[in-house]
């Protein structure tokens, strides 16, 4: 499964490569990342099937992951539609539901607990 993870954060990186190495090697997922919306949409118009799943951080400079999941419901949403979740350390009910509306399909908070993530994603895979 391809996953774009999207935040302008400089250490998710390293993080997510060192977090998800056995499962990259075993070649169970493949990591692509960008550090902004619109670098995502950059990524997203070049490769338009290959994402199967965004984890998308809310809080960034210029195009929030608000405005980037609004953009991908509307422009990326042909047949599968990506599965986009978000990312935030703010965990108040307004993002929740506002990320809801937008189409999320899940919300994650900050620290991620990354064994939840991955039972998350093997559900999906």
């Amino acid at each position: 499964m391809k996953i774009l993870v999207v935040d302008d954060e400089p250490d998710v990186k390293d993080l997510f490569e060192q977090r998800f190495r056995r499962e990259v090697r075993n070649g169970e997922f493949e990591l692509a990342f960008a550090n902004s919306g619109e670098e995502a949409i950059t990524y997203l118009s070049s490769r338009p099937s290959e994402v199967v799943l965004i984890l998308s951080d809310i809080n960034m400079p210029g195009m929030s992951g608000f405005e980037l999941l609004r953009h991908i419901r509307a422009d990326f949403n042909a047949p599968p539609p990506p599965v986009v979740m978000m990312i935030t350390a703010y965990g108040d009910p307004e993002s929740q539901q506002q990320a809801a509306t937008l189409g999320a399909n899940d919300f994650l908070t900050k620290p991620l607990d990354f064994t939840v993530l991955k039972e998350k994603l093997r559900t999906i895979a």
